[in-house]
């Protein structure tokens, strides 16, 4: 026993240490035989080992103590299989170095036998630079989870703790900080580690990291918190998924932010929009105690942790795998590019669906998922699978790409398909592309040696019709001799929209069975009319109009929220602080996507007057149906006159503070989808204007 001991120390000790390879290959072949069979029997791994009974039982218990083997009890009539072996994360690493060490020497010497036959060196590539992603996609990394029994302990504690309730997108950044999605992160962000990060894509020590994960609170909330304390990270419902020892706290720069990561400060983009719009003032960062993950009550079996993966990975055996990103449905031309992407790579394929935060007006993750699983079977299933990745989004292009490919790394992928304007938000203000099409292609390339996952490059397929099949479009040679097709995204939304037929050469009749369900004609969907303008412009006597006209055409529900009613019903508790009315119309929002979401028809009348509200609005909507913004522009001079209340004679007299139009601004809607003029405009006709644009919108039928 004593002999072995010192055996298994000298093979654990560094490379200086003198343990011969007949040592090294002992532990290496028994930790190897637990991970293959960890329920055989003793006498069954000794004799595939060639040891005697003694020297396993020895072996097996000094592996034990090191901690690099667990045991436990199993159920077995067989007093001699009562026990089973698996391999514990330390013991899963050192099998890793070992099984390195053992290829090495084993290449070496094949290298001089091959010299010694030929005359010639064997030409292989050096060892270590042919597996160094081997090693690390299949070993355990880091988590922040303590202990169960720890946890229990802490929950208890908790209750002394201030609180902070986390957003969506916090949760989503905090269950992947937790589980080492975003290793080598032990926290959120300190300010030299944002500063870093925002200037030149690096942590405070020089470790590549692209892209900010910051606690964002209010000012209010800043004030009640101090550095140095602890506090508990919460969910929407008040659960505690882990505490937090704030280590700084700083005002940050969203302009100089917005300018660096995603390469403007446009609010058109919408990482930049909810950077200014939506994030707290204040930033907090320190080193985050993992308690337990978020509940996902969804697709549970789809969803996996790092290690998770990586187990499965070594479970089935895989050295090398391309992960393909999504936030969209597959299509023919995905299972394309995937096939030849995983081909290339001479991987495996990990589909690794982004179902977190994705750009406002994406399809619901309910639904792709569906769509997921109805086309799954049409990829080999010993070289492929899924796992969900829940992931907020930022949209934010060349750097998005490097943070995707960090995080596939520590998913245990080798390989990442980066497609052309990946993760791109589209058009910034100026209708101009905010990335180009291969900025993120030539960033990644750029850090990938440093990031240890290789980049395989998206490739634009189509349809040669021809031909009958799919071929990267910048490959055929012949172009002006076959008929090329192609389907845009624009074209398969409009086609889904307005019920026309989808092709059985670009998409899958399963997926397009489940697109229709969740996108039904327009004609057949809910919508939101949301009218906005002064008091008095006759937002409210136009709306009712329109809710009488939509009723005798039948068909869907109506439903009619007027500002006046809905203050009275929904908000009388409310002021008319920008707060107030900001709350107002965000609650009015939320009726309205929710009689949306089923099928009605919400028309509303609040004055609205900020730009930023409505657009929060409008993304709430629209990730369920049409949004028509209807600016009723009367003048603020014909508002007065018609004033019947006599609101703005009090708002001149100062009787009446923050009265839009007066002493409160009102934004003008730049683009909205129709602009009414009242002034001397029949109040019915009117109404029939915005008959009009919903029938040339394809919502109602003529």
């Amino acid at each position: 026993m004593f002999i072995c001991e010192q055996v298994l120390s000298r093979v654990m000790s560094s490379p200086a240490t003198k343990a011969t390879n007949e040592e090294q290959d002992q532990l290496f072949r028994l930790l190897r035989q637990v991970d293959l069979t960890p329920t055989a029997s003793q006498r069954t791994m000794a004799e595939t080992l060639g040891l005697s009974l003694g020297r396993l039982n020895t072996l097996l218990r000094t592996a034990t103590n090191a901690g690099f083997i667990e045991t436990t009890d199993r159920a077995s009539t067989d007093r001699r299989q009562r026990i089973a072996y698996a391999l514990t994360s330390r013991g899963a690493s050192e099998k890793l170095r070992l099984t390195d060490t053992f290829l090495t020497r084993k290449f070496a010497e094949y290298d001089a036998l091959h010299a010694e036959l030929t005359g010639t060196t064997s030409g292989l590539s050096p060892f270590k630079s042919r597996t160094k992603l081997m090693q690390n996609n299949l070993a355990p990394i880091p988590e922040l989870y303590v202990s169960y029994d720890s946890a229990q302990k802490m929950k208890m504690e908790a209750a002394d703790l201030a609180s902070h309730d986390l957003t969506p997108r916090q949760i989503c950044d905090l269950e992947l900080l937790m589980n080492g999605g975003f290793s080598p992160l032990k926290g959120f962000l300190s300010q030299a580690d944002y500063d870093g990060v925002v200037d030149n894509m690096r942590l405070a020590d020089g470790t590549l990291w692209p892209m900010p994960i910051t606690l964002d609170v209010s000012e209010k909330e800043a004030d009640t918190i101090e550095v140095g304390q602890d506090i508990a990270l919460r969910d929407q419902e008040g659960v505690i998924l882990a505490t937090m020892t704030v280590t700084d706290k700083w005002t940050p720069n969203k302009a100089h932010e917005a300018e660096m990561v995603f390469g403007a400060d446009d609010s058109a983009h919408p990482a930049v929009n909810y950077l200014h719009n939506h994030a707290g003032a204040v930033y907090l960062g320190g080193p985050v105690t993992g308690i337990q993950q978020p509940i996902h009550y969804d697709f549970r079996a789809r969803r996996d942790t790092p290690n998770e993966l990586r187990a499965y990975f070594r479970k089935l055996g895989w050295r090398k795998v391309v992960a393909f990103q999504t936030r969209n449905p597959l299509h023919r031309a995905h299972q394309e590019l995937t096939f030849r992407a995983a081909k290339e790579a001479q991987a495996n394929l990990l589909i690794h669906p982004i179902v977190g935060m994705t750009k406002p007006g994406d399809i619901d993750h309910f639904t792709r998922v569906r769509c997921y699983e109805a086309v799954l079977d049409q990829y080999p299933s010993a070289t492929t699978t899924m796992s969900l990745l829940n992931l907020a989004m930022r949209m934010a292009g060349p750097r998005e790409a490097v943070w995707h490919g960090l995080i596939r790394k520590n998913h245990g992928c080798t390989h990442f398909i980066v497609g052309r304007d990946h993760a791109g938000p589209g058009k910034n203000s100026a209708g101009e592309d905010f990335y180009g099409p291969y900025d993120a292609q030539d960033l990644f390339r750029e850090h990938q040696e440093e990031m240890g996952i290789e980049m395989v490059d998206f490739k634009h397929m189509v349809y040669v019709q021809d031909r009958a099949q799919y071929e990267p479009a910048d490959e055929i040679v012949d172009k002006e001799n076959v008929t090329i097709l192609n389907i845009s995204g624009t074209e398969l939304r409009r086609r889904l929209a307005e019920g026309l037929e989808i092709p059985e050469w670009f998409s899958f009749p399963a997926v397009v069975e489940e697109l229709r369900k969740t996108r039904p004609p327009r004609a057949e969907q809910g919508f939101t009319v949301f009218f906005t303008g002064f008091s008095g412009s006759g937002k409210s006597t136009i709306a009712n109009a329109l809710m009488v006209k939509l009723m005798e055409m039948g068909g869907r529900p109506v439903t009619l929220l007027d500002g006046d009613i809905v203050r009275k019903n929904l908000s009388s508790e409310l002021g008319f602080s920008k707060e107030h009315r900001d709350l107002n119309i965000r609650r009015i929002g939320y009726v309205a996507s929710e009689i949306t979401k089923n099928g009605g028809i919400a028309i509303c009348a609040p004055i609205a007057p900020y730009a930023t509200t409505r657009r929060a609005v409008r993304e709430d909507i629209e990730q369920f149906g049409a949004f028509i913004e209807v600016h009723v522009a009367t003048s603020i001079d014909e508002c007065e006159r018609r004033d019947r209340k006599g609101l703005y004679k009090l708002a001149r007299e100062g009787k009446i503070k923050e009265f839009t139009g007066i002493s409160d601004p009102y934004d003008v809607p730049e683009n909205p989808e129709l602009s009414l003029e009242t002034e001397s405009v029949p109040v019915d006709n009117c109404a029939h204007q915005v008959i009009l644009k919903l029938e040339s919108l394809g919502l109602i039928k003529g």
